[in-house]
């Protein structure tokens, strides 16, 4: 059964970078499509990345495209996410999610079976 560990949130000011990482255990994550999501109270969880089992494509919302950065490190069953000139409305709680699939989206959270518990990120002003 694959589960799925977020770490790497906290707290910055506007315009700091934090990495994010997705740990995978249980399975080979390299033949899985993962994505990372955001979710503020009182919203739905928006997704803003994916990236492909081989890393060869990845895919933003423009809402963080410039800014984020997608990878992974199969040999380590970890996938990334590296966040740049964060603003506050970036703050949220963000999910990594799997999917065993070759294609990745990140448009729908049912396109995902297995999700972490989140980590927190907040971004001051």
């Amino acid at each position: 059964q694959l589960q799925l560990v977020e770490s790497g949130g906290g707290l910055v000011q506007s315009g700091a970078s934090l990495r994010l990482s997705c740990v995978a255990s249980g399975v080979t994550l390299d033949r899985y499509a993962v994505a990372w999501f955001r979710q503020v109270p009182g919203k739905g969880r928006e997704g803003i990345s994916c990236i492909i089992g081989s890393g060869d494509s990845t895919g933003y919302a423009d809402s963080v495209k410039g800014r984020f950065t997608i990878s992974r490190d199969n040999a380590k069953n970890t996938v990334y996410l590296q966040m740049n000139s964060l603003k506050p409305e970036d703050s949220a709680v963000y999910y990594c999610a799997a999917d065993p699939g070759y294609y990745c989206s990140f448009f729908s959270v049912h396109e995902y079976d297995y999700w972490g518990q989140g980590t927190q990120v907040t971004v001051s002003s």
